[in-house]
């Protein structure tokens, strides 16, 4: 059995509500020096067999058409 990482994030262009308020309420709870916070979503899929290329281009298929919006997320896909 493989256990296979999907990291989804927005685009860099794309604003971040949820991000913005993080970094916003950091210096008010103590945590000086943040410039930025981006929020993102983490997948992780086990599979059968080994987590070879094949495996690994499925779950791509998978992020792409359920994990993420491809329109203005990114994702990335990485054996764990």
């Amino acid at each position: 059995m493989a256990r296979v990482v999907v990291d989804v994030m927005l685009k860099p262009e794309i604003l971040d509500p949820q991000g913005q308020a993080i970094a916003r309420k950091l210096p008010q709870m103590g945590f000086e020096g943040v410039v930025a916070v981006r929020q993102g979503k983490r997948f992780e899929v086990e599979l059968e067999g080994p987590a070879d290329d094949a495996a690994l281009e499925r779950v791509g298929k998978i992020a792409e058409t359920l994990l993420a919006n491809p329109v203005i997320e990114n994702y990335e896909v990485r054996v764990l």
